[in-house]
């Protein structure tokens, strides 16, 4: 058995992990895979050749490198609880669909783009971790078909996000409300943080994972931006800083959907 060891430096948050979870699902030879996302690698344990895995790797676009191939043993393998995992990823599926929800409701009502386009965020990763439970004993035939009914879905939302921001930009429309988009983009920024620090903490090898990790992913990055985004409205009194903020978190949701579209080739 071989161990080959992954440099994959824009995997950043479990949603990358589980992108690699179902585009490796089915490749002859894997035994197992192991993830430490705040070091962004990635230990993959199979017989026979590494060619197919890499290839796999690269095409999600992720900077997948192989660092090193190893000798290793039975021994080196973790046992996985199937119905642990199961459990963390209805949670955060949950989590983060409740407040897309919560989000695009607040985003309409406040006039924020802002809210609306980080909505779309929460339902990208909330699709994500749907795939991976649809994955558990499914057709890796139907799996797919699934990933690219997700992925389209998730395009289009964008680009009617786009239209609306070209429209919000040219029309005259109201400020926004910061004090709800500072209000709610702070709860969904705790939100993200309880799942990642869930799924973080679900891995016993990788225990040693600091509390820090959390605030590198995109959500929480893209939460913040949100929450200065509603500060700078409060300090301008312009709908700008809303609208570019939205334009940005509809291409991080582009880029989430066209990842998710590569699992469905």
């Amino acid at each position: 058995m071989q161990k080959s060891i992954y440099n994959i430096p824009e995997m950043d948050c479990p949603s990358e992990e589980n992108l690699i979870r179902m585009k490796l699902d089915g490749v002859e030879g894997i035994r197992q895979l192991e993830f430490d996302i705040e070091n962004r690698k990635l230990s993959v344990f199979h017989s026979g050749e590494n060619s197919e895995i890499t290839q796999k790797l690269d095409s999600l676009n992720l900077g997948a490198k192989l660092v090193k191939t190893e000798k290793a043993e039975e021994t080196d393998l973790s046992a996985e609880s199937t119905s642990g995992q199961t459990k963390l990823l209805w949670t955060v599926l949950l989590i983060n669909f409740a407040f897309f929800v919560i989000e695009i409701t607040t985003g309409f009502i406040s006039c924020s783009m802002g809210l609306v386009a980080d909505s779309l965020d929460m339902l990208a990763d909330a699709a994500v971790y749907g795939l991976s439970l649809w994955a558990v004993g499914a057709a890796v035939a139907r799996k797919k078909k699934v990933a690219r009914l997700s992925g389209y879905f998730q395009m289009a939302l964008a680009g009617f996000g786009f239209l609306e921001v070209i429209r919000r930009f040219i029309a005259a429309e109201e400020i926004p409300d910061f004090r709800i988009m500072i209000g709610v983009s702070i709860l969904a920024l705790i939100a993200n943080s309880v799942s990642l620090y869930l799924l973080q903490k679900s891995k016993s090898k990788e225990a040693h994972m600091k509390a820090s990790m959390i605030f590198t992913s995109n959500d929480v990055i893209i939460n913040s931006g949100v929450i200065v985004a509603g500060i700078l409205v409060m300090l301008t009194q312009s709908k700008y800083p809303d609208l570019l903020v939205g334009a940005i978190v509809f291409l991080v949701v582009v880029r989430g959907a066209i990842r998710i579209l590569k699992l469905g080739k």
